[in-house]
């Protein structure tokens, strides 16, 4: 809608403020909680966002849960003709894991959190 000024052409309301941009700082330190050890930058540059801080745990505890999991497959496939059957399921776990951490980032970068059972209440507790 526009106003006619007496004096001069009309006159156009100002535009409505554009919509705030997403803080990059933030996004970019919610992937860097999911990369493995990359998650000590986050947990250690962002002391004051709560959010960036439970991703960073977030990240860590699912690296360690991650580690366990791949010392008990070494254990077990040591076991003759168990390390055969294992073999075939290396490949999903280890897809498995990069799954849920491709989840976790979407999820993160878009201001929500992906909870995994068992998983996640660790984070909470740190």
């Amino acid at each position: 809608m526009t106003h006619q000024d007496p004096a001069g052409p009309p006159v156009m309301p100002p535009p409505p403020p554009s919509a705030p941009a997403p803080d990059s700082n933030r996004n970019v330190m919610v992937v860097l909680a999911y990369l493995w050890l990359l998650a000590l930058v986050p947990l250690l540059a962002e002391k004051n966002d709560r959010e960036v801080q439970w991703h960073a745990k977030h990240g860590l505890v699912l690296l360690v849960a991650e580690i366990i999991v791949w010392v008990v497959y070494g254990g077990l496939s040591m076991i003759p003709g168990v390390g055969c059957v294992l073999a075939v399921g290396m490949p999903l776990i280890w897809l498995a894991f990069i799954a849920v951490r491709v989840v976790c980032i979407v999820k993160g970068v878009n201001g929500q959190r992906f909870l995994i059972p068992g998983l996640s209440d660790f984070a909470d507790k740190l």
